[in-house]
């Protein structure tokens, strides 16, 4: 599922958000993940966990904790909710993001040249500190299957599923490598 239930129901206790934003952000909550589910479990998954209240920083370092890897994370492939990146852009944040972000940050380092001042305000970088009401899955899925489980995903209305990144190492101390073509786009 797309991103942003936390970012777009703070701007709704604003009176920010605008009605069809907050409506497809419910659409989205009152889809179910088990078809998503089945679908994965199809494909060889070897992880899988929801994207709630952590954000997707938090559920994705829990996962790599697990399995003891890091991994490089292509920002410009995560979905947002209609809204999602007007919100965060605006500082509309959840009251849980501040401390999504003290909890993950210290795992999360741009690759080359890329500084942590110009990535945090994109929306793109905010969105993994938002936490989420009934959102989606964050599934690792063998690369030989990836495009095919995509497809299958697709075809059955899970049209926001992406490939949001790939595995990079084995570690002990799990980082998240951001991709700088992030950073430009």
């Amino acid at each position: 599922k797309a991103l942003g239930t936390g970012t777009l129901f703070a701007a709704d206790q604003q009176k920010q958000a605008k009605g069809r934003w907050i409506e497809a952000a419910v659409e989205s909550m009152l889809r179910s993940n088990r078809l998503a589910a089945d679908c994965l479990r199809q494909w060889g998954a070897t992880a899988c966990t929801d994207v709630t209240g952590f954000g997707l920083a938090g559920h994705l370092l829990e996962m790599m904790r697990a399995s003891g890897v890091s991994i490089v994370l292509d920002l410009n492939q995560i979905s947002l909710l209609p809204g999602a990146a007007h919100s965060l852009g605006n500082g509309w944040l959840s009251s849980l993001h501040q401390r999504n972000v003290e909890s993950a940050i210290a795992s999360i380092q741009p690759q080359n040249s890329a500084s942590y001042l110009s990535l945090s305000p994109l929306p793109q970088f905010q969105i993994l500190f938002d936490p989420q009401t009934s959102g989606g899955l964050l599934a690792s899925i063998p690369v030989a299957h990836t495009d095919q489980c995509l497809s299958a995903l697709h075809r059955i209305g899970y049209t926001q599923s992406r490939c949001i990144g790939t595995v990079d190492a084995p570690a002990d101390r799990p980082v998240v490598a951001v991709k700088p073509t992030t950073i430009a786009g």
